[in-house]
C-alpha cells in the first residue's frame, strides 16, 4: 500500500511537469523504433495494417488502424490546435499586431527556407518533390518539452516566442494540407460538409454555449470531410473556429472554448500524440543501405529541418529586429534566439503526418521517417546545448 502511494505520487509529480507530454511522446516513439528493429517489425506492420470498420446503417468507414489514427485521432489534435489558434488571436499573445508581427515573420521564414532547401535537393525527382512541405512543420509538444528542460536558463519570453511561432507554423500547415494534399473531391460529401458549417454558424450566431450540439455537428462534418477527398483533420480545425470564446467564468460554462481546450489537452498530450508517434515512428533499420541514407527525401527533410529552420527563423527574426519591424523579446539574447530557431527544427509528429499525406507509395515511408527522425533529434540536441551549455540558472527571473 505504501509502495502504491509512492508510485502514484511520483506519477502525479511527473504529469505536472511541463515537459511530461514531450517525454511520453518521445518514449512512445522510441518503443516503436525498438519493436521495429528487434524482430517484431512484421507484427508491428500487421497491427497497423489491420482493417478497422465503423458501420452505422448505410454509412461505412473502412480504414486500417494506421489511417484511423492519422485521419481520426489527429482530427482531435487539430481541433485542439484550432482552439489554441483562435484563443491566441482573440484573447492571447497574438491579439495585437505588435505581438503577432515577430512570430508571424519568423514562421513564414521557417516554412519557406526549409521547403526551398528540400526542393533544391529533390529537384531531379518529381515524385520526391511532392514532399516539399515535410520539413516546414514544427512539433510544438516536442519543442516545448525540450525548452522546459532548459528551465531557468531561458526567460519566459522565449517560451512565448516559440509557442507563437509554432501556432503560425500550424496555421501554415493547415493551409498547405487544404491546398496541396487534397485528393479527388466528392460533391455530395462537400454539400453535407457545407450544411454542417451552416449549422455550426447558426449555433455560434445564436450564442449557444453548450458544447454537445457543436460536437454532434462536428462529427457529421468529420465524416463528410473524410468522404469528400479533403483531409479529415481539417474538420477539427474548422469546428474549432465556431466554438465560442466567451467572456465569463470557465467553470460556469460561459467559456466553452477554454473549457474544451483544457479538457482535450491531457488526452492529446498523453494519448493522441503518443499513439500517433508509436504508429508512425517505427522504421526498421535492417537492410537500410546507402540508397536510403542518400535518398533525396531523406536528405531534403533532414537538411530542411536542421539547416532550413535555423536559417529561416533566425534570419527572419534578425532582419525584423534590425529593420525596426519588431524588437528582441524581453530578457532574451541572440544566442537564445538561435537556440529556439534550432528547436523549431523538431518536425517529428507534424512532419511525419505531412509525409504520410505527400506519398502514397510505401517505398517512401523509410526515407520520410529517417529524415524526420534524424533531423528532429539533431535539432533537439543542438537547441538544448545552445540554450544550456555555459549558462547558469537565473533564480530571480520568470522561466520557461
Amino acid at each position: 500500500m505504501v509502495i502504491a502511494k509512492k508510485v502514484l505520487k511520483r506519477a502525479e509529480e511527473f504529469f505536472q511537469l511541463e515537459a511530461s507530454g514531450g517525454i511520453v511522446l518521445i518514449a512512445a516513439s522510441a518503443v516503436a523504433l525498438v519493436i521495429a528493429n528487434v524482430g517484431l517489425g512484421p507484427l508491428y506492420d500487421a497491427i497497423l495494417q489491420a482493417p478497422f470498420s465503423i458501420i452505422v446503417g448505410p454509412l461505412a468507414i473502412e480504414k486500417n488502424v494506421l489511417l484511423i489514427v492519422n485521419d481520426g485521432l489527429m482530427a482531435i489534435f487539430f481541433l485542439l490546435v484550432g482552439l489554441e489558434i483562435k484563443r491566441e488571436f482573440l484573447d492571447g499573445e497574438l491579439s495585437s499586431r505588435s505581438q503577432a508581427m515577430l512570430p508571424a515573420i519568423a514562421a513564414v521564414g521557417g516554412m519557406a527556407v526549409p521547403a526551398g532547401i528540400y526542393a533544391f535537393i529533390a529537384w531531379g525527382d518529381p515524385v520526391a518533390l511532392s514532399g516539399w512541405a515535410i520539413p516546414a512543420a514544427t512539433d510544438i509538444a516536442f519543442a516545448l518539452g525540450i525548452l522546459a528542460l532548459v528551465g531557468s536558463r531561458a526567460p519566459l519570453s522565449l517560451k512565448v516566442l516559440l509557442t507563437a511561432i509554432a501556432i503560425f507554423d500550424d496555421l501554415g500547415a493547415i493551409i498547405i494540407i487544404a491546398l496541396f494534399y487534397t485528393s479527388d473531391l466528392s460533391l455530395l460529401s462537400l454539400l453535407v460538409a457545407g450544411a454542417s458549417l451552416i449549422g455550426l454558424a447558426i449555433l455560434n450566431r445564436m450564442n449557444v454555449r453548450q458544447l454537445t450540439p457543436y460536437i454532434l455537428i462536428g462529427l457529421v462534418l468529420w465524416v463528410a470531410v473524410l468522404k469528400s477527398g479533403v483531409h479529415a483533420t481539417l474538420a477539427g480545425v474548422t469546428l474549432a473556429m465556431f466554438i465560442p470564446l466567451g467572456g465569463g467564468d470557465e467553470k460556469d460554462g460561459d467559456e466553452p472554448l477554454r473549457y474544451l481546450e483544457h479538457m482535450l489537452h491531457p488526452w492529446v498530450a498523453y494519448g493522441v500524440l503518443p499513439v500517433f508517434g508509436f504508429c508512425n515512428a517505427g522504421v526498421s533499420f535492417a537492410g537500410l543501405g546507402l540508397e536510403v541514407l542518400t535518398h533525396p527525401v531523406t536528405l531534403g527533410v533532414a537538411h530542411g529541418l536542421v539547416i532550413g529552420k535555423q536559417i529561416g527563423i533566425f534570419g527572419s527574426i534578425w532582419l525584423s529586429i534590425k529593420t525596426g519591424l519588431a524588437k528582441l523579446p524581453d530578457g532574451a539574447d541572440w544566442r537564445q534566439i538561435y537556440g529556439v530557431s534550432a528547436l523549431c527544427g523538431i518536425g517529428f509528429t507534424m512532419s511525419l503526418f505531412i509525409g504520410g499525406l505527400a506519398f502514397s507509395d510505401p517505398s517512401y515511408a523509410a526515407p520520410v521517417r529517417l529524415g524526420v527522425l534524424g533531423g528532429s533529434v539533431i535539432s533537439a540536441l543542438l537547441g538544448y546545448l545552445v540554450l544550456t551549455v555555459g549558462r547558469d540558472p537565473v533564480p530571480d527571473r520568470k522561466t520557461a
